[in-house]
Order: C-alpha cells, then sequence, then structure tokens
C-alpha cells in the first residue's frame, strides 16, 4: 500500500499534465479539422488546374474503391476537367501508397480517354528532405507528362527527356523514385477499368 501511495505522490502531476494536454490537442485538432480538410481542398484544385490547365471547371463524378499493392482498401475521387462547353477534358484523382518514409499521396491527370498521362502533382509527401522529396520537382515529373497510360517501368539509366513509358530514377532517391511509379501502375489501371465498367469513359481501348 504504501508504494502505491509513494507512486501516486511522486507522479500526480505527470498524469494530471498529461491528461490536459490530451484534452488541449484533442480540443485543437477539433477546432482546425475543417481548415485543414479546407486547405487540402484548395491544394487538390490547384494541383489539377496545373496538370490540366485547358480546364474551365472541375467536377467531382465520382468516388471509387482500390486496393493498395498491400491490399488495403483506399478512396479515390475522381474529378472530371471540362470546358467551357462542358466538353470532357481530361481526368484527375487522388491515389496513395507507400513512400520511403511514409505514405506518398499524389494527384494524377490523364486525357479524356485514358490514352495519355497529362502528369502527377505531389498532394503530401513525408520523403527525406533533398532526397526523396525530389519527387515533387518538374524534372522527375515530366517525364510522365504524355507518356502512354501503360505499365511504367523504373530504369536507373536513360534519358529523361524522351516521353515514353521508361521512367529514369533519380539519383539518390531511387525508393522514392519506385514508390511514385508503383502507386502510379497500381492505382490507375483499377481506376480505369472501373470508370469504363460505369460508362464514364468509353470502352474499346
Amino acid at each position: 500500500m504504501s508504494k502505491i501511495r509513494l507512486f501516486i505522490e511522486q507522479s500526480w502531476l505527470l498524469i494530471v499534465a498529461a491528461f490536459c494536454f490530451g484534452i488541449l490537442i484533442a480540443v485543437t485538432n477539433a477546432a482546425w479539422a475543417p481548415k485543414i480538410a479546407q486547405n487540402k481542398i484548395d491544394k487538390l484544385n490547384h494541383l489539377m488546374n496545373s496538370l490540366l490547365p485547358q480546364g474551365k471547371k472541375y467536377e467531382r463524378k465520382t468516388e471509387l474503391e482500390i486496393t493498395s499493392s498491400k491490399g488495403r482498401k483506399l478512396t479515390s475521387s475522381v474529378y472530371q476537367a471540362l470546358s467551357d462547353a462542358n466538353d470532357c477534358l481530361g481526368w484527375a484523382f487522388n491515389v496513395s501508397g507507400p513512400g520511403f518514409a511514409d505514405k506518398v499521396e499524389l494527384v494524377v491527370a490523364v486525357d479524356s480517354n485514358f490514352d495519355k498521362f497529362a502528369g502527377y502533382a505531389v498532394l503530401s509527401s513525408n520523403e527525406t528532405p533533398g532526397f526523396g522529396d525530389r519527387i515533387k520537382l518538374s524534372y522527375y515529373r515530366n517525364q510522365f507528362a504524355a507518356a502512354p497510360v501503360e505499365e511504367l517501368k523504373l530504369t536507373k539509366t536513360g534519358d529523361p527527356k524522351k516521353i515514353d513509358a521508361q521512367i529514369v530514377a533519380i539519383t539518390g532517391a531511387t525508393v522514392s523514385s519506385e514508390a511514385v511509379v508503383k502507386i502510379i501502375n497500381n492505382c490507375v489501371k483499377q481506376i480505369e477499368n472501373q470508370m469504363r465498367e460505369k460508362g464514364l469513359i468509353e470502352n474499346g481501348k
């Protein structure tokens, strides 16, 4: 009994402080959650516009369930880029998967019939600064713009200016480079197949 009393006497302040900080964190998170969510939506809209700049508006068309490379269920929101005349100019959607340090979430854009990529942009990532985070830079991302929508293959050598299904890895960041290719390869075909089943894009490719 004396040991329990001694423990309480010595640790009550720590217990009370931990409880108070826990409540403070919960309240702060609840207060900022709507702002954080809105910031993410604003960033998504900005990235879609950068990938499909010819679009005048972006309409959310459907939400799809896809499976990650590790068997987890993921949700992808699909947006249609439209002209002033409401012609479809392309599609954009969020996809994610494991990176070197943590989850990598991308916005991927393709043309109206899923023939070519318009490119990708990083929605969120915690890859190593100066190395893995170079997946955000244009010299790597430009390899995906106008590349065919088919299985991409990562290579350590080659011409990064040549637009094809061969993606040249970032020197010193092969794991992060591979993560982007794996995420796109795993998710895009699932999204395309489901969209064709829903009649959102024509079959026959």
